[in-house]
């Protein structure tokens, strides 16, 4: 029922994520520059300044010329005008995501989303699913804010339970792929939300107490920058999620969810350092104790060799080239006849047996090492036809 043409869906898929990545550079970009600017504050060096409710200063030079940046207590005297907001960037990058949720993942449910193996799902099922969680996941996430208030520390041992939880179940539900994509949608969901309801609103409280000749107060602003300070450090977590799906040696694990959120922490540890950085301090064992962690995850996940795999009888292509023509090659050909596919994923092309050599290190890795192809494995490759692979690859891939 949502099929669509192959090409029309490639021009959504490649227009959709121009847009996803430009609005995500302008979102993460501003996220970065205004805590790197707030941690530079210092107070005013004018008593002028000070008396007039400024609370920061801080000179920065760029493009050829010297900025002189000032942060006020709560507002200004008067509301100046032009006064400009920074908001579309977020909602761009959620709708343009959301909408390459749709063309990719739900559009193609049962080959990016649902993995038989995992659930059996129905596409419906699994789309509801994923839509329900994503709501949930702002739901959640902003209750908690609420009822915890400022204990800090609390909320985000909290929020990494929820995220651990949710990485975990959409593991139980979603392809591995899925479940990646999944999680950074729930998460995103959170930033995007305190943007839309908490930060602009709180925008809104400042500029129409001055507009009615009301001091503001400044509990909205402190509550606007609460929300942003959680978004600057979600911003990670979230970029590793937009481009894992290049990466199956971390979805394609057994315990893909857990590496989701090591990488998830270890991120949000890296930006912390820059926070902390931005304030004066230089605090080196965070970058550190961080590489440690990446070096231990891929130390982790490496895959098993297979070199002991070439034991046992010779293994003919006659034996491997049904297997790659059913499993592989309905995709990875010059003429898909895989519904959804018509052009091949990558420029991998299985067609002949020369071809099927010259791939067949690819082939060790993403069919019989992490298993994340065939894609959800929706060919149905048998473990058995995986073992004939790898001891056929391991023997030398001869081919006639």
């Amino acid at each position: 029922m949502l099929a669509m043409d192959p090409y029309a869906n490639g021009w959504l898929d490649l227009l959709l994520r121009w847009l996803h990545v430009i609005a995500g550079i302008a979102w993460i970009g501003s996220s970065f520059y205004f805590i790197a600017l707030d941690n530079h504050l210092r107070p005013p060096r004018e008593q002028s300044d000070a008396d007039d409710a400024v609370g920061g200063e801080a000179w920065e030079i760029h493009g050829g010329g010297f900025y002189h940046v000032q942060k006020y207590r709560v507002a200004p005297r008067t509301l100046p005008e032009p006064l400009y907001w920074f908001k579309w960037e977020a909602y761009t990058t959620w709708l343009s995501g959301f909408a390459l949720l749709i063309v990719l993942y739900y559009v193609n449910a049962d080959a990016y989303l649902i993995d038989k193996s995992v659930a059996d799902l129905t596409q419906w099922e699994a789309i509801a699913i994923s839509v329900g969680l994503i709501v949930a996941a702002w739901v959640v996430y902003d209750g908690l804010c609420r009822v915890l208030g400022g204990n800090e520390i609390l909320l985000a041992a909290l929020l990494l339970a929820f995220v651990t939880a949710s990485a975990w179940g959409c593991s139980h539900l979603f392809s591995g792929r899925g479940a990646y994509i999944q999680v950074g949608a729930m998460v995103g969901t959170m930033m995007a939300g305190n943007v839309f309801f908490v930060i602009i609103p709180a925008h809104w409280e400042l500029v129409r107490a001055k507009q009615a000749g009301r001091e503001p107060d400044a509990a909205a602003g402190l509550r606007g920058k609460q929300r942003s300070v959680h978004n600057n450090y979600l911003t990670l977590p979230v970029v590793f999620t937009m481009i894992s799906n290049h990466f199956p040696f971390t979805y394609g694990h057994a315990n893909a969810w857990l590496i989701l959120v090591a990488l998830m922490v270890i991120g949000a540890w890296v930006r912390h350092f820059f926070n902390v950085r931005h304030t004066g301090r230089t605090l080196w064992g965070i970058p550190v104790t961080a590489a440690i962690g990446i070096a231990v995850v891929a130390v982790a996940i490496r895959p098993q060799s297979h070199a002991a795999s070439s034991a046992g009888p010779p293994v003919a292509f006659a034996q491997i080239q049904p297997i790659v023509a059913q499993r592989c090659a309905v995709c990875h050909s010059l003429h898909p006849t895989f519904g959804g596919i018509d052009v091949a994923p990558k420029g991998v092309v299985l067609d002949t047996p020369a071809e099927i050599k010259e791939q067949s290190a690819r082939i060790e890795q993403f069919a019989i090492e992490s298993k994340a192809m065939p894609l959800s494995n929706v060919t149905k490759m048998t473990q058995r036809e995986r073992d004939l692979l790898g001891r056929w690859i391991a023997q030398g891939a001869k081919i006639p």
